[in-house]
């Protein structure tokens, strides 16, 4: 220890190493913006500081409080971590290279959703959202009453509108599949939608409560497995609301958003994990891409009919293993013995990563109950996790539609066999164990 003190709660100045010389200020004139000489400690509750406490399902945002995430607010902040998720690492080395001036203040002019959604009865249920702030996409209309000079209150949820290309849109209209409308789909194949993306904000008690653990213990592991790198997770107990530094939810809605909570109109929903290899380049070991496509074909035809589809993305590469952990199961299933089986698929995995999935589809449901969901007409998905972790959410699903055999790439029958044996659902029954075996990737 040295004699230098750092206040919890309060500024001090960095200490110098032992052994090293003192820095001196550098009064040579710079056009980078100027960055703080100093820390401020918040991993203990400092007895004068009052935070705005967040009543968390209150279904006047007034009363529920905001979110206060901002390193302007210091003295406010009211959760733990802060905005942007993963992102917010690169502000951080923004700010220390000097591109960045700490200190900028959010222009939010004009940034305001293009399209309300909400609030639904959903958003007071404590129970039904835990991994999102309701309120987080006009933070200006609902904390209006707050100085924005003093309480730096940032959206953790965007709304917009934008036209996509999907190339295979284009085949599937000259196929006939799709019919253009003018309106959703486009005569070049272009289809209009509205679009959300979503930061994720977790209510420890109520994330602690959907997995069935004590919280003291959800922050316990967070703490320990982040290399502490959050020591509030275990020193501040008045603190309820984390903003992990992990990659958020895009939701894209097809036809008329006012339709997702009409009983009376259809709803289509595929709820999709991102696979990069796949959704972006094309690469046929799964059947992600093509089911993706397939899922937003029949949004579209559920549009069509007056209703609205939607498709939520989810950032949880290689079932959140992450891509270093799936191109390592890749080459352990081609070089194993045997060659790539699927009586094997799930076990490669496990033997890599110890666990065959970490997405925790029970925090999925989060993001339709923002929306307003109650029933899912055609429930795009063969998944047994999410189709439960929505009806255990009290959603109710008519028809689940499965990826028809034709679009299942050559190399990816090892996967949706596999799949299926395990608990996906399927139209054309499952293999014995016999059979799986025989079911065989290419080398490479």
């Amino acid at each position: 220890m040295t004699e230098d003190r750092i206040e919890e709660g309060s500024e001090a100045q960095v200490s110098a190493q032992p052994g090293t010389p003192t820095p001196q200020p550098d009064v040579s004139p710079s056009p980078k913006p100027a960055k703080p000489k100093h820390i401020i400690l918040n991993s203990h509750q400092h007895r004068a500081a009052q935070v705005l406490p967040i009543q968390w399902g209150a279904a006047d945002p007034r009363q529920r409080g905001p979110v206060i995430g901002s390193l302007r607010s210091l003295k406010h902040r009211n959760v733990i971590g802060t905005h942007a998720g993963s992102y917010g690492v690169y502000r951080a080395l923004a700010v220390a290279s000097g591109v960045l001036d700490p200190t900028h203040k959010a222009d939010l002019t004009d940034t305001s959703p293009v399209v309300e959604l909400g609030p639904h009865p959903s958003w007071s249920d404590p129970n039904k959202i835990v991994s999102l702030d309701p309120f987080g996409a006009t933070p200006a209309a609902a904390f209006g009453d707050y100085d924005s000079n003093e309480y730096d209150i940032l959206p953790t949820i965007a709304i917009t509108k934008a036209h996509i290309n999907i190339p295979e849109l284009r085949d599937e209209i000259a196929q006939g599949r799709l019919q253009v409308d003018g309106q959703i789909l486009k005569p070049d194949g272009s289809l209009v939608v509205t679009k959300a993306a979503i930061d994720p904000v977790w209510h420890l008690p109520g994330l602690a409560k959907r997995l069935k653990i004590e919280e003291w213990e959800l922050r316990r592991v967070l703490f320990q497995q982040t290399g502490n790198m959050f020591p509030e997770l275990v020193t501040r107990p008045d603190l309820h609301v984390f903003l992990p530094p992990i990659g958020g939810t895009t939701v894209y809605i097809i036809g008329d958003p006012a339709a997702i909570t009409n009983p009376d109109l259809p709803l289509a929903v595929r709820v999709h994990d991102e696979c990069n290899g796949s959704d972006v380049f094309g690469s046929d070991i799964c059947t992600c891409r093509p089911y993706l496509v397939h899922g937003i074909e029949v949004c579209i035809q559920t549009a069509q009919e007056g209703g609205a589809g939607i498709i939520v993305y989810c950032r949880k590469e290689g079932r959140a293993l992450g891509e270093v952990t799936k191109f390592l199961v890749y080459n352990a299933r081609k070089r194993q013995e045997g060659g790539d089986r699927a009586d094997a698929y799930f076990l490669r995995t496990e033997c890599v990563a110890g666990v065959q999935d970490m997405r925790f589809q029970e925090l999925m449901s989060d993001v339709l109950h923002w929306l307003g969901v109650t029933r899912i007409d055609r429930l795009v998905s063969m998944s047994n996790m999410k189709y439960n972790a929505i009806t255990h959410a009290g959603m109710e699903v008519v028809e689940r539609i499965p990826i028809p055999p034709e679009l299942v790439p050559a190399d990816a029958q090892v996967e949706i066999e596999a799949k299926k044996a395990a608990g996906y659902y399927s139209e054309d029954g499952v293999r014995s164990e016999a059979d799986l075996g025989q079911v065989k990737g290419r080398d490479y």
